[in-house]
């Protein structure tokens, strides 16, 4: 996956539950580009159901990131809401080496930027609360700590983790991805569906700016940025 002209440093896979009529689920968030969805495989089908069991509600929707090693991180952010469910929880599950979530204290809530640190293990979950992701920034920094001084569980696994971040998703692309429907479009029902916007930049900028908000503001408006829909899927400014 790349954003702003260049790779993210990780590798990343998509995949969800492809509605009988052939609906894909669609999670957008700051990228120039998407890996494709693939539909769950049964392992990640398995974990799904037990992340469902744990949050009360179905998942139908994960983004599956490869840590090669310490070097791999992902920059501290807010998730981008305009597709995800509301009310529902963003579940994160980690396999392999130990890394650390950061949160830090969005600026506008606090000048002190109050951080915390919470270690994933392996085969641990980790529950964005309804109140977390709107207050708090959250990232895994780059591990540049020399290999000797790490703990038995930081370089188990050969030093790489997968990390598993389910959600609940209520916007959809038609089975041909030429219409989008659902929570976060400007047509909210099936029947309603209407075009992929593509390569329009003025479109692209103003959801763009919708993230930027949530990125910074802890008093996130969600009805004001995102309730009337947006049709854009990949961006162009």
């Amino acid at each position: 996956m790349s954003h702003r002209g260049g790779e993210v440093p990780r590798l990343e896979a998509v995949e969800g539950v492809i509605e009988n009529d052939g609906s894909i689920p669609l999670y957008r968030h700051p990228a120039d580009e998407s890996p494709p969805l693939h539909p769950f495989t049964p392992t990640v089908s398995l974990i799904a159901q037990a992340v469902s069991k744990v949050v009360n509600h179905p998942v139908n929707h994960v983004l599956i990131q490869h840590y090669r090693s310490g070097n791999d991180y992902i920059s501290e952010h807010s998730d981008k809401t305009i597709d995800v469910v509301r009310g529902s929880n963003i579940v994160n599950v980690s396999i392999g080496a130990q890394r650390v979530m950061f949160l830090r204290r969005k600026k506008d809530l606090s000048p002190t930027r109050y951080a915390q640190r919470i270690p994933l293990p392996h085969n641990s979950v980790f529950v964005m609360g309804l109140n977390t992701n709107p207050e708090w920034l959250h990232g895994i920094h780059r591990d540049n700590h020399p290999v000797k001084t790490k703990s038995d569980v930081e370089t188990a696994f050969g030093g790489e983790r997968i990390s598993l971040t389910f959600r609940r998703i209520g916007t959809y692309l038609t089975n041909d991805s030429s219409l989008i429907y659902g929570q976060g479009a400007v047509g909210k029902m099936r029947e309603e569906a209407r075009p992929v916007i593509n390569g329009i930049p003025e479109e692209s900028q103003k959801l763009i700016d919708a993230f930027g908000k949530e990125n910074h503001e802890s008093l996130f408006d969600w009805d004001d940025a995102y309730g009337q829909g947006f049709d854009v899927v990949n961006y162009t400014v």
